[in-house]
């Protein structure tokens, strides 16, 4: 079965400090055992050494002999030069042996607790005989498993000729037992450590972790605001003291501050788009409405008074002159709607000179009674461009100016590296329509508004200088108007 891991980032915290705080136990608990049990190792070898100083060779003790049930050296020369040895001045539990060259299997005993006090020696059997036999008579102490005795830590020491061996040995039991007992306090103290560093650590992690819940909680109300349509104001945010960006919650809240900030501002746009598009709407079905009106009249007089010719050619007249008016209306918005949706304009050289010369003879001819200025630098003034669109502009400003000012108004056209401008001294812009002059269907009031313009004449201008990466701007105040375009 496979453990999934916490989800939470509580939950991670929390195992990563406490599986920290269990290998920490574990590391020192395993290096404080281990120190301990060789220093209490160090202290039993030093105890068996010095107990191998009192093992000597002797005769007639009583620890070895018929009295304790060991079994008598052979005889050697007369009974009373029979080889003993002494293990007197050990403790419980010690093991002494000799072994003897010409004697087969050597002799020992073991120190055993005596039910009213003190010591009473024990013959080791054959096997454990055997072991110790086997121990290198090298004087260092070595770890054996005694046969019914358990493990001892023993050492070997000959006589120096080769004829005896001394092999005196401790029981590890107490080392053990000592390390065993240590092991388990150990292992007390390191469950209450991870106990107390899982509480702890819990406690911590969730207080400085509410920050993020914070900003999480002001991402829950953002996210439940309906922002499919209408105008949306999202006024939620990170609190100031969750922003700061020396922190890493900090950063997250400065972050998501950020982000609604960005939100809003794209909701805004696209609420204002909306509208536009709305109000757009509702004005291209009122411009088309006004001549498609006049049409059908034209057409049922027409209808109605078949027998009256001047009748009929009025209204053929009038319905040719609202359909031109709408076929212009229709072409200006496809227009708008090609640029608006990015498609590119022609790129080619155009000599901008030629192009105002040629547009204010124009306006000459058509508006006599305005004074038209052009200025124009010593050298041709040649941008990259779309010539047609270009000139469209240059048109559409100028019949601005033609239309929107008395006779007798000066217009000036000026020419210079990249880019021309267009300035009279008319009335100029309403101050309240000046916000709005390059927006679709912006017009003026009435009493200025009197060749029945539609209002997408600076629209138009504005659309076809950002499609080909310029600006144009607006400055108006009476007696002074300024159109500046900038290519």
């Amino acid at each position: 079965m496979r453990i999934r891991p916490p989800r939470s980032l509580t939950s991670r915290l929390v195992v990563t400090a406490v599986l920290l705080v269990a290998m920490a136990a574990l590391l020192l608990g395993t290096a404080t055992t281990l120190a301990m049990r060789g220093y209490l190792v160090g202290q039993l070898d030093d105890e068996i050494q010095k107990s191998l100083g009192r093992a000597e060779f002797g005769r007639g003790d009583p620890f070895f002999g018929t009295e304790s049930g060991a079994p008598e050296p052979p005889p050697d020369g007369d009974g009373d030069d029979r080889p003993s040895g002494s293990a007197r001045g050990q403790r419980v539990g010690t093991i002494t042996a000799f072994f003897y060259a010409d004697y087969d299997g050597g002799t020992g005993v073991v120190l055993a607790d005596r039910a009213g006090g003190g010591a009473v020696p024990q013959p080791l059997t054959q096997k454990a005989l055997d072991v110790l036999d086997a121990v290198p008579d090298d004087g260092d102490v070595h770890a054996v498993e005694v046969p019914g005795l358990g493990d001892y830590r023993v050492v070997s020491q000959g006589d120096g000729d080769g004829g005896s061996a001394t092999v005196v040995g401790l029981p590890t039991e107490e080392v053990d037992e000592s390390v065993t007992s240590l092991v388990r306090l150990e292992l007390l103290l390191a469950l209450a450590a991870v106990l107390i560093a899982a509480l702890a650590a819990r406690t911590v992690v969730r207080r400085q972790l509410r920050p993020l819940r914070e900003v999480a909680e002001t991402a829950h109300t953002v996210a439940g605001l309906p922002l499919d349509s209408g105008e949306i104001g999202i006024t939620e945010r990170v609190p100031g003291h969750l922003t700061d960006e020396r922190t890493e919650v900090g950063q997250v809240g400065s972050a998501l501050n950020t982000l609604l900030a960005h939100v809003e501002t794209s909701l805004d746009a696209r609420h204002e788009s909306e509208q536009r598009v709305r109000q757009f709407v509702a004005d291209a079905s009122h411009e088309l409405r006004t001549p498609l009106t006049t049409i059908a009249g034209y057409t049922e007089l027409a209808r109605t008074r078949p027998d009256d010719a001047e009748a009929a050619a009025t209204a053929l007249a009038k319905v040719a002159d609202e359909s031109k008016r709408m076929t212009a209306l229709v072409e200006d918005l496809l227009l708008l709607a090609r640029l608006d949706s990015g498609r590119p304009l022609e790129r080619a050289p155009v000599d901008l000179t030629r192009l105002l010369l040629e547009a204010v003879s124009d306006a000459r001819v058509v508006a006599p009674d305005h004074r038209w200025r052009l200025e124009l630098p010593d050298e041709a003034v040649e941008v990259t461009g779309d010539e047609q669109r270009l000139h469209q502009v240059v048109t559409n400003l100028l019949t601005n100016a033609r239309k929107y000012t008395p006779a007798g108004t000066t217009v000036t056209v000026s020419a210079r590296p990249g880019g021309f401008g267009v300035h009279d001294d008319g009335p100029g812009f309403a101050p309240e329509l000046l916000p709005h002059a390059f927006e679709r269907f912006a017009r003026a009031d009435a009493a200025r508004h009197r060749e029945g313009g539609v209002g997408l004449g600076l629209a138009l201008v504005e659309a076809i200088v950002t499609a080909h990466g310029g600006t144009v701007t607006l400055s108006s105040v009476p007696g002074d108007t300024r159109v500046d375009v900038r290519l």
